[in-house]
């Protein structure tokens, strides 16, 4: 059927059929826009992206006729096409008539090429869509017509202006269900706009159209004919590119490209700025500088690359720079740090813990980072009136706050106002490898500017020489009742008949000064140990032989201990003492108080322990007296110079 609606720009049947190479070429050199829809719960973003495809004919014949047999089976628009079936395609999406994950899809007109993320509007998909807008130029920003303004159509504006989206499409749908009234759109424009004068958008555009009528989508609509401005391909076809927006060159390394001794490349994806042979560069955190000697491709050597261009840099000079490190312009480098401020958004269904070290992997680097409790978690309703920042002690999935973290070396980053590569950060789950939370950094803080390792002339190993033994950091862990004190000292004693140099650090001592000011909630369990690492850790600097007595009760905390120290320092020994065992001995009366629930949070009763998977030493109280236990544990670590 013949198309005489539609602006032969976007309809490339007619240039196909005339010249395939000229359309082919047009294509290839058309500059790419990635958006996202987004928006409060059944405003129509899913509906608007099919109508978006079906009248910039990106449906294919097939595709046309599954959408005419699912429409009729499953549609909601009685015998009308429905569009949204174009991109909801999981069962659950289609039953409950939702977007529930996000859905990608490409299209293209004669002036550029798109690809839309369609993103759900459901609170507790919140997660899904912060994915989607995480590498979004621009966002449609839907509202019903009927509803207005809603809660989450401000929960989405914020976070689209939290990761960096500049571009602002409001896009006022279902018109054609308040027959077309230029009133009721001219008040939800002013209504928006009012919220967002906060937000310092760079470009806000408010469209009123019709999703699933098509009017002002791609074809301008008669039945508005108040409205002047764009439709909403024409708009999206003039915002300009992130790509036109150049600035200081970033590369994270993700390869050293050594295929012979006479060659040896950097190869990355270039994430910011430009690049030509001869220019200067810094590589970080290093801070080696070098000049680049030339720019090499699959195709052949280019005499310059910009961002987004997959590359390999060789260089002029021999510099040590490997996998994780950015190659930057040397004239504006980006900052080197280990402790930032930055806003979370926290993804995952266990909630933050303070303390806990997390994977956080920033471009190609992977470092782990530790958490501060949150200075304020935001309220996403209402993040720009009065009362929008909560007090939190952690972060629930969905929240979004603004934490302090400390990273285990310093990384080469940028504000993430100023680039997203090099500000924007995921954190991963240590024991599970889940994606958590994703993050942007705000910047460092000062005093990661003021604190600098002062390197001393007498190394742990002179210390350890002076005593004659190699140190370790024996670590006791086990419930409360396994007899973890009781063994350590015997072990103590030992070695001190030995004549090894040790020192004990029992839970319950260390609790009357240095953690004194610690409870037992989950994160303050996770700080105690913290501070218990650093501690044995130092001590084991200076060539002692540590033990340590503490209930311990997360893997991740051990591990993180065990992270601290040379290879094969850390000893875990788990006393593995039955509950009801432990229960039963009870001397300080700890389990009766916490089965009557006057002792919150006791290991093992209304807090879990995490038993070692595979301690280096594993002891049973049950079948060993103290000092068989004892004898067993010098005798796996012996032996110790």
């Amino acid at each position: 059927m013949a198309d005489t609606q539609t602006p032969p720009e976007y309809r490339p049947d007619a240039l196909i059929a005339e010249d395939i190479e000229a359309y082919l070429a047009r294509h290839r050199d058309a500059g790419l826009l990635r958006f996202i829809t987004c928006g409060s719960v059944d405003d129509g973003k899913s509906t608007l992206i099919g109508r978006l495809l079906y009248d910039s004919h990106m449906v294919f014949e097939d595709q046309l006729q599954q959408l005419e047999s699912d429409s009729a089976r499953v549609g909601t628009q009685g015998e009308t096409l429905d569009f949204a079936l174009l991109v909801d395609g999981l069962s659950a999406e289609r039953e409950q008539g939702i977007t529930i994950d996000v859905a990608y899809r490409f299209f293209a007109t004669e002036i550029r090429k798109f690809i839309v993320a369609d993103t759900p509007g459901h609170e507790q998909y919140t997660r899904n869509m912060v994915t989607g807008a995480s590498t979004a130029d621009a966002a449609v920003l839907l509202v019903d017509a009927r509803k207005g303004v809603l809660q989450q159509t401000r929960r989405h504006a914020f976070l689209a202006h939290l990761l960096g989206i500049r571009h602002i499409i409001l896009a006022v749908n279902k018109m054609d269900l308040v027959d077309y009234a230029a009133d009721v759109f001219e008040r939800i424009e002013a209504d928006f706009r009012g919220f967002a004068a906060a937000l310092e958008f760079e470009n806000i555009a408010a469209i009123p159209l019709s999703g699933f009528k098509g009017d002002n989508v791609v074809n301008a609509s008669p039945a508005m004919p108040w409205y002047e401005g764009p439709t909403l391909v024409a708009h999206l076809e003039a915002l300009p590119l992130a790509g036109d927006q150049t600035g200081p060159f970033h590369m994270p390394v993700q390869w050293v490209n050594r295929p012979n001794q006479d060659f040896r490349g950097f190869a990355g994806l270039a994430s910011d700025g430009v690049i030509r042979p001869g220019d200067a560069v810094r590589i970080l955190p290093s801070g080696a500088q070098s000049t680049v000697k030339a720019i090499e491709t699959f195709d052949g050597q280019l005499e310059e690359a910009v961002a987004g261009q997959s590359i390999t840099l060789t260089l002029a000079d021999e510099v040590d720079c490997s996998r994780g490190d950015v190659i930057a312009s040397a004239e504006d480098p980006p900052q080197v740090a280990d402790q930032f401020d930055a806003h979370l958004v926290w993804m995952d269904k266990i909630a933050m813990k303070p303390g806990r070290g997390y994977w956080l992997k920033l471009g190609t680097r992977t470092v782990t980072a530790t958490l501060q409790p949150p200075k304020y978690e935001i309220d996403v309703n209402n993040p720009t009136g009065e009362g929008a920042r909560l007090a939190a002690k952690t972060l629930e999935l969905n929240s979004i706050g603004v934490v302090e973290l400390h990273t285990d070396r310093p990384i080469a980053f940028a504000p993430y106002r100023e680039s997203k590569a090099l500000g924007g950060f995921i954190l991963i789950d240590k024991e599970s490898n889940a994606t958590v939370a994703c993050g942007m950094i705000n910047f460092a803080l000062r005093r990661a500017q003021n604190v600098h390792w002062q390197p001393t002339d007498i190394a742990r190993d002179h210390h350890a020489a002076l005593k004659n033994q190699v140190p370790r950091v024996l670590w006791f862990t086990g419930l409360s009742g396994s007899g973890k004190s009781t063994i350590a000292n015997a072990v103590e004693k030992k070695l001190a008949l030995m004549n090894r140099h040790t020192f004990l650090l029992d839970g319950d001592n260390v609790r009357h000064g240095l953690n004194r000011d610690l409870g037992f909630t989950e994160t303050d369990r996770i700080e105690n140990i913290r501070r218990i690492g650093e501690v044995a850790k130092l001590m084991a600097d200076a060539g002692l032989i540590v033990l340590t007595a503490f209930i311990s009760p997360f893997r991740a905390e051990r591990k993180m201990v065990r992270d601290m120290l040379p290879e094969g320092e850390f000893v875990e020994i788990f006393v593995d003492t039955p509950l009801e065992v432990a229960e039963q001995r009870d001397v300080k009366g700890l389990y009766r108080k916490a089965r009557e629930g006057k002792l919150k949070n006791f290991t093992g009763i209304d807090s879990p322990y995490e038993a070692p998977e595979n301690p280096e030493i594993r002891v049973n109280t049950v079948d060993m007296t103290v000092e068989e236990a004892a004898d067993h544990i010098i005798t796996q670590v012996m032996p110790l110079k």
